[in-house]
């Protein structure tokens, strides 16, 4: 049976955020090299406000907001997973990092069962278990393998999905090109302060990075917005699992990186419980329309 043209669209979409959330990890390691972690956010963030401000329809107060409140509390929290992302990646393997990102969906779940009093499903409470078992085959605590640098992506990710769980109830009345703006806006000048002791002149050759960060960070979330428009999650959401083997490959021909063969296991198991969660949730959606 052929796919619907919806569903293929919905893919591509959700490749090009694939491809542009490597870019931005790949842009982050080279970055690393001259600069901070805040000074490659502030520049990261420079960049976005310049992407979004043009975009932005040309009328009166189309950048105001009535939640002004919820965008400052969900920018510092998404800045503070966004700081923990980029300084896992200066000391994790890519693979390492990508795979932890996973357990996102996890805390999503709960953080919406405590904060926006949805459901504790059978299928998420699965979905919870196996990012548990996940996790722990990625880490490995309590052995020579682990890393205690994990943490931080750990911690980083719990952020993400408190920025995500705000981020929907932003939504109900700005739109993705307004919490986005209003990202640039916010964490660009504390981004800035943060940067500033320890500040570093770009080097030219640092310039076309920082642009990438910057203008890939806005494909990934408007790749992935308009994945989700065009298809279904239970498509859309197996063609995001492929940005893991393909950062596992960048990262060994670009920067030496040892394939792990656990980290990709566990980061399988986590993908297997929110596929499950997704597509039993998605079912019963259906069958209650």
């Amino acid at each position: 049976m052929a796919a619907s043209p919806n569903a293929v669209r919905g893919a591509l979409w959700m490749g090009g955020a694939v491809l542009s959330f490597c870019a931005m990890a790949v842009a982050v390691r080279e970055l690393q090299r001259s600069m901070g972690s805040f000074e490659i956010l502030f520049l990261r963030s420079v960049v976005m406000l310049a992407i979004v401000a043009a975009l932005l329809p040309r009328t009166p107060g189309a950048w105001r907001t009535r939640q002004l409140g919820l965008h400052v509390w969900r920018n510092l929290i998404h800045l503070a997973g966004q700081y923990l992302w980029v300084a896992s990646i200066g000391l994790l393997t890519l693979a390492t990092v990508f795979a932890i990102e996973f357990t996102i969906a996890v805390w999503v779940a709960v953080l919406a069962t405590l904060f926006l009093h949805e459901r504790l499903t059978s299928p998420r409470l699965v979905q919870l278990a196996l990012g548990v078992a996940g996790i722990l085959i990625i880490l490995r605590p309590g052995t020579m393998s682990f890393d205690p640098a994990a943490l931080l992506m750990l911690l980083g990710s719990m952020c993400y999905a408190a920025s995500i769980v705000l981020t929907k109830r932003i939504s109900a009345q700005d739109s993705a090109p307004m919490v986005l703006f209003w990202m640039s806006l916010l964490q660009m000048p504390v981004t800035l302060v943060a940067a500033l002791p320890q500040w570093i002149t770009p080097p030219a050759a640092s310039l076309p990075w920082a642009a990438l960060i910057g203008a890939a960070s806005y494909c990934a979330h408007y790749c992935m917005t308009r994945s989700l428009m065009q298809a279904d999650a239970t498509v859309v959401a197996p063609i995001d699992f492929i940005r893991l083997p393909l950062i596992a490959v960048l990262g060994a021909l670009l920067y030496g990186e040892a394939f792990d063969p656990l980290v990709i296991a566990g980061a399988v198991i986590i993908f297997a419980g929110t596929y499950y969660s997704i597509r039993r949730d998605t079912s019963r959606g259906g069958e209650n329309a």
